[in-house]
């Protein structure tokens, strides 16, 4: 029987018997309706699914508005605060620069998009991008930071999925004025090194999250305790130097004893932070507070500070240097021998190994390194850059290794904190943290701590005249600005020995000597002797000769009048004891 059939109906069928047949053909018994509401249920699940499903290949994938979002997100959300020196001359700034991207997607035919992109950015690597083109992502990099001519050349190419996203670029209007002290910011514009990386560890980086509207202008500046001007004058002298005394490398540092801030510090070679792969030439270090040297006699001025602040000697104390002085199979002569019984500032101004040897084997051991401790030389300095070294000191310190230090062998320090200890014995005795950032000296006062009395830094500031008057400083003794100084002269280790032909120069100055203000320090890293310097590379025919031209330039910049009369008493404490040289 066809369906058909049994579904007709009887014309002489009872009117309620057809009513009944009806019923039941459009009705939906209880196993019908549950089936129908699960497969249902099972639609929706499957639809629930793909939606779902979609929704996550978008987000893995970075479909097109959600990598371009991330992606100009990530460019410009970086903008930097200003640097400025701390007279607000701009060290440091952003500017807006364009990048290329690729939705390789949406590029039809990314051969042809590789080879013209390459003709009009010749520095891209084809390879590398046609191989970032098979990767299935939805965003890619084309080349960072391009010129305005180039975004229109790439522009008019016209290719399907290639577009722009405007980002900070760091810049560094100085060149290489201030670079070891700046550091630099990578493509990024995330800090590497210097000051930029302390702006990334403070936090001051586009703290609203204001994105693609923030900008540098809008944060507040770094300021920097650089004077742009003494920082120009400075590396053009040691420049000169460097090239007349045909060394290695050269360093310097102008600091303000009262405050600690490093006013001008420049190390040669340098680099311009906007090529910084310069910058990882091991030739290019900070030597100043990255470089670990031994400072000869310069070292000597913490040695006398400490036998003078110990009590147990003052400036008319003596010390024979008639014989070499021998300890075991060592023996430690002078350089200017003067085979005669010598006072204290004698022994510093004709810098006696022997006489200072003595001072530290007679205070003792636990003395000389607990002064040495407290005068932050055997610990690693620490300053707003990142960059520091640790000094090398001995794993076992004997008296030999005492008498070695005491006039500046075997223990190597980074520049900068020698300084520090040297300002803390011209200042009136307190030892002041060095900064890079500008600071008042009210400030300096609340951090520093008592390194010597008071009568032994005048004793201090009066052998560094004397030196200059009548010993090794004197010529940078410039007419005017009553300088004292220090000299040093190392022999740098070679294969473990210490070598006559390599030093390492030092020059230690402050100006003026009755009332400092500024601290010196040049350094040479393996200068050559010359014909008008008899051939001799020592620190006075270097380091010395070059510090005095620095004084002399930098001092009406740094708001030193020329004084050209002697001040009136300016050591009343040495003239009443009848000091050596006073008389």
């Amino acid at each position: 029987m066809t369906r058909n059939a049994t579904t007709q109906t009887n014309p002489a069928m009872p009117v309620a018997a057809r009513r009944g047949l009806l019923r039941s053909l459009f009705s939906m018994n209880k196993e019908k309706s549950e089936a129908r509401v699960g497969l249902i249920m099972l639609c929706f699940g499957a639809l629930f699914l793909t939606l779902s499903g979609r929704l996550v290949y978008l987000a893995v994938a970075q479909d097109e508005p959600v990598g371009l979002r991330r992606a100009t997100a990530d460019a410009t959300s970086a903008a930097r605060p200003d640097i400025i020196d701390r007279n607000g001359e701009v060290l440091a700034t952003d500017v807006r620069s364009v990048s290329v991207f690729a939705e390789p997607r949406k590029i039809l035919d990314k051969d042809e998009a590789v080879e013209l992109l390459s003709a009009v950015l010749p520095d891209i690597n084809a390879k590398d991008l046609r191989d970032r083109f098979e990767r299935r992502r939805g965003f890619v990099w084309v080349k960072r930071e391009i010129t305005p001519r180039q975004q229109a050349e790439v522009h008019r190419l016209g290719i399907p999925g290639i577009g722009f996203v405007p980002e900070n670029k760091r810049v560094y209007p100085n060149g290489t004025a201030a670079a070891h002290v700046l550091g630099f910011a990578n493509i990024d514009n995330i800090g590497i090194a210097g000051i930029e990386k302390y702006i990334d560890q403070k936090g001051l980086i586009d703290p609203t999250g204001a994105g693609i509207n923030a900008t540098s202008k809008e944060l507040k500046p770094v300021q920097v305790s650089i004077d742009l001007r003494v920082q120009h004058a400075l590396r053009d002298e040691l420049a000169i130097g460097m090239a007349k005394f045909k060394a290695k490398a050269a360093a310097g540092s102008i600091i303000d004893v009262t405050t600690g801030e490093v006013i001008a510090t420049v190390s040669l070679p340098d680099f311009d932070p906007a090529n910084q792969a310069d910058a990882l030439d091991p030739n290019r270090i900070n030597r100043v507070n990255v470089g670990v040297f031994e400072m000869g006699s310069t070292f000597k001025a913490l040695t006398v500070a400490m036998a003078l602040d110990s009590g147990r000697f003052n400036v008319n104390s003596t010390f024979d240097a008639r014989n070499a002085l021998r300890y075991g199979r060592h023996t430690i002569n002078d350089f200017h021998a003067q085979k005669r019984i010598m006072s204290v500032p004698e022994v510093f101004i004709y810098s006696s190994n022997i006489g200072t040897a003595k001072m530290a084997l007679q205070l003792g051991v636990d003395h000389h390194r607990n002064f040495l401790k407290r005068a932050g030389q055997l610990d690693r300095l620490r300053t707003e850059l990142p960059e520091s070294a640790e000094p090398i000191v001995p794993q076992r310190w004997g008296e030999l290794n005492t008498m070695t230090i005491a006039f500046g062998h075997g223990l190597a320090v980074a520049p900068l904190q020698a300084a520090m200890a040297t300002g803390a014995l011209m200042n009136g005795g307190l030892l002041i943290p060095p900064t890079f950032l500008k600071r008042s000296e009210e400030d300096a006062k609340a951090i520093a701590t008592r390194l010597v009395k008071t009568e032994t830094s005048e004793a201090m500031r009066y052998v560094m005249r004397l030196n200059a008057e009548r010993g090794s400083a004197s010529r940078a003794a410039v007419s005017g600005f009553y300088v004292g100084g220090k000299t040093g002269t190392a022999e740098k280790v070679v294969n473990g020995r210490y070598s006559k032909t390599r030093l390492f120069t030092t020059f230690m100055a402050i100006a003026p000597s009755d009332k400092p203000r500024y601290l010196f320090m040049t350094l040479y890293d393996e200068p050559q002797g010359l014909p008008e310097t008899h051939g001799f590379a020592t620190s006075g025919w270097n380091a010395s000769p070059t510090t005095g031209r620095i004084i002399e330039r930098v001092a009406p910049l740094l708001g030193l009048p020329p004084r050209f009369e002697a001040p009136d008493r300016p050591f009343p404490l040495m003239a009443r004891v009848g000091a050596w040289g006073t008389r």
